[in-house]
């Protein structure tokens, strides 16, 4: 269950309590979160510019610091800004803002790191947006400019804009800046989205999820400056960066698998093409069953990616992990569950005849005398339609169970689709 939602529904136990707090629910418009791990040299000023920029835009907000387990007195400082704590026990950057975020009051909530690295007393760009019916506004430090030593080289030129640039491939999303810190969004919005993730892929898991569900998103230009902290930097380019990856390929089996396994099955078909008819000399080099031999491999595992592509998304659509892809569910539909058996069984059969010849032509040289090149063209293709047939089979009946889950959740397909039995 939605973390917000689960906090929305606590405040209806009691009805005189929940008269109070969705008094002050309404009274605050916008929430501050920043989450906060050891940020003693940092964290006061960024409460005060925060708490200033209220002030100047003329709004009802809060400072909420959502602490990770602070050793450096950082829990003082909150307390001593007029700022409000939250204790997050949790570790991890996604871990802390979700504490934060359940604990905020206002309509409109904006996070931010705490090490100075971002201006809170420039929030208004945000709350316009906010206001005018974005739910979810992100700052985009490569368009309001990142000062000299506030971000390192590898990450600037590499590591966020490739990761941004993924993000907008596989998603859609209009997002340039998928990392950024500092962004804004509507309480309802947050709402909608399942955010579960603890790390730093917690940036990632946002921006996707908003842009899969129709969110409407918007970009204002941020300054990054050079951060105020003391300590060594929670960042690690390498494990975190894989982590947004890692989130990214898994949130779209459309790139993880499906593509990649079109290509593959295209290439192994082709290959066979290639050299089922005989050898080929190019560039002082022959090619030949060697060829045929990994093209069937490619065929196979090329199958087994497609196959997954179809498991993964239909499963994330069964838990409303994702919304539904007409674009999948158009070629999954045309095609019953005894279609996929009937086409399974049939390369199976193929395969089974094409091993039988092979046989007969092996045993009417007395099993001695053949030629290894041309039993192998014969062999190879029976025993990769038979390993395709079992495959679709198998594929078939577990796209059924997946069909039965949907049908119990209530958001299964129609009778006629490929899912279900």
């Amino acid at each position: 269950m939605n973390i917000l939602t689960t906090i929305e529904r606590g405040a209806q136990s009691n009805s005189s309590h929940n008269y109070v707090r969705h008094k002050k629910l309404r009274a605050i418009e916008v929430s501050v979160v920043m989450p906060c791990l050891n940020e003693a040299a940092t964290l006061a000023a960024c409460i005060q510019k925060a708490q200033r920029a209220f002030q100047d835009i003329g709004t009802s907000g809060e400072v909420v610091v959502a602490d990770n387990g602070s050793t450096d007195g950082s829990q003082e400082i909150v307390a001593q800004a007029g700022a409000r704590l939250v204790e997050v026990k949790q570790k991890g950057y996604g871990a802390a803002l979700r504490g934060g975020l359940v604990e905020a009051r206002g309509r409109f909530i904006i996070m931010g790191d705490a090490d100075g690295s971002y201006d809170f007393s420039n929030l208004a760009p945000f709350i316009e947006k906010l206001r005018s019916g974005y739910d979810l506004v992100m700052g985009n430090r490569f368009k309001g400019g990142i000062e000299s030593g506030a971000m390192p080289l590898l990450h600037q030129y590499f590591g966020n804009p490739v990761l941004s640039a993924l993000g907008r491939m596989f998603f859609g999303s209009p997002c340039g800046d998928f990392h950024c810190g500092l962004r804004g969004f509507s309480r309802t919005a947050m709402m909608r989205l399942d955010l579960r993730t603890i790390g730093m892929e917690f940036a990632s898991e946002m921006v996707a999820k908003a842009t899969l569900q129709g969110l409407r998103i918007a970009e204002v230009p941020v300054t990054l400056f050079p951060d105020g902290r003391s300590r060594l930097p929670h960042l690690r380019t390498w494990q975190d960066g894989w982590r947004h990856l890692r989130f990214l390929l898994v949130s779209c089996p459309r790139w993880l698998f499906l593509y990649p396994g079109v290509l593959l099955m295209l290439v192994g078909i082709g290959g066979w093409i290639w050299v089922i008819p005989g050898p080929h000399k190019l560039g002082g080099g022959t090619f030949d069953i060697h060829i045929l031999l990994y093209s069937a491999l490619a065929i196979n595992v090329g199958f087994q990616a497609i196959s997954l592509a179809a498991f993964t998304k239909i499963y994330a659509i069964s838990g409303d992990l994702v919304s539904k892809d007409s674009a999948l569910e158009k070629p999954l539909n045309r095609i019953t569950l005894e279609g996929g058996v009937v086409i399974g069984s049939s390369l199976v059969i193929l395969g089974i005849i094409g091993s039988v010849f092979a046989l007969n032509t092996w045993g009417a040289s007395s099993f001695v005398s053949v030629d290894p090149s041309q039993m192998r063209r014969l062999v190879i293709p029976a025993a990769t339609a038979v390993a395709l047939g079992f495959q679709i089979v198998l594929s078939s009946f577990f796209l059924s169970v997946l069909g039965l889950r949907q049908d119990q959740t209530g958001n299964g397909p129609q009778s006629n689709d490929f899912i279900h039995p």
